[in-house]
């Protein structure tokens, strides 16, 4: 390996550290943060608007989740994404980078939508350099990125060590997993998981996040391999980022909400070698596969 490869990835073992507590915050409905005592407010809330009829409700949409047309769309398209340099230290750089892979991103899964029948909508982009509010309540702490199914928000946040150590793939991989919530949400996979978080209890309450996290990842991955070969990332650098993620990528969820390391990385495997969203039918595996 030549010393620019070296140098890359020794960028990205301090981009992916940053961005561990990144993963993804994601909202369903008018949820607040999906991990520790957060989510009690937010279940409870659900389960206020979900009385009467919520085991009925939660059956018929079941299917949303295990038997989605999004499921049967084939492989992603492949869009030409550029989305130009990334220096250090510029935030201009950075806030350009941010819209140009949102947009990649919107051209292929608006693409992946109309394949299969279904109607589609853009999230909206909000990059900030401070913490701010929004309509899903509060900012988990050490979060730079997070999707807000209330006002269908990704909202990116730009700190100093990512200003200083900017990965490309890693920043474009946390953007394509806040954008699989969004899939999720359009695609009404989410009002199977929220109406059944509503009804669970904890331990069920994890794993549909595992499921929901799992998913979301693996359709990051999809994205990330129909960049496979542009001046986005290399191989080697995609390889040392599933690695980092089998070893580190549960350090920062203690409830187990996300999934283990291991586990994380055999869903980025699969939705990268697959690029079909097809394969990330996490909510119809085997529970062993999403521990």
């Amino acid at each position: 390996m030549d010393h620019n490869h070296h140098r890359r990835l020794k960028t990205a073992a301090l981009a992916l550290t940053v961005a561990a507590t990144s993963q993804v915050l994601a909202f369903p409905g008018v949820a607040t943060a999906s991990t520790s005592s957060q989510a009690t407010s937010s279940v409870t809330q659900v389960q206020q608007a979900t009385t009467g009829a919520a085991g009925t409700t939660t059956a018929m949409n079941k299917g949303l989740a295990t038997n989605n047309r999004i499921y049967r769309t084939g492989r992603l398209a492949r869009v030409n994404c550029s989305p130009g340099a990334l220096p250090a230290g510029s935030t201009n750089a950075y806030r350009r980078f941010l819209t140009r892979v949102t947009d990649c991103l919107n051209r292929a899964w608006s693409t992946q939508f109309r394949k299969a029948g279904m109607p589609f909508s853009k999230p909206r982009l909000r990059i900030i350099t401070r913490k701010v509010g929004n309509a899903c309540g509060g900012w988990a702490t050490g979060a730079a990125g997070f999707y807000c199914s209330a006002d269908r928000t990704m909202y990116m946040l730009i700190t100093k060590n990512d200003l200083r150590q900017p990965f490309p793939l890693g920043i474009a991989r946390l953007m394509a997993h806040e954008y699989g919530h969004h899939v999720q949400n359009i695609s009404k996979i989410w009002t199977y998981y929220t109406a059944a978080q509503a009804r669970a209890g904890k331990a069920q309450r994890l794993q549909l996040s595992r499921n929901s996290e799992l998913q979301a990842e693996c359709f990051s991955s999809v994205f990330i391999s129909t960049q496979q070969g542009s001046s986005l990332f290399t191989d080697a650098e995609w390889d040392y980022t599933v690695d980092w993620f089998r070893k580190n990528g549960a350090k920062t969820w203690p409830q187990n909400d996300h999934g283990r390391g291991p586990t994380q990385a055999a869903w980025m495997t699969r939705g990268y070698n697959s690029g079909s969203p097809g394969a990330c039918n996490t909510w119809a595996a085997s529970p062993r596969t999403t521990t």
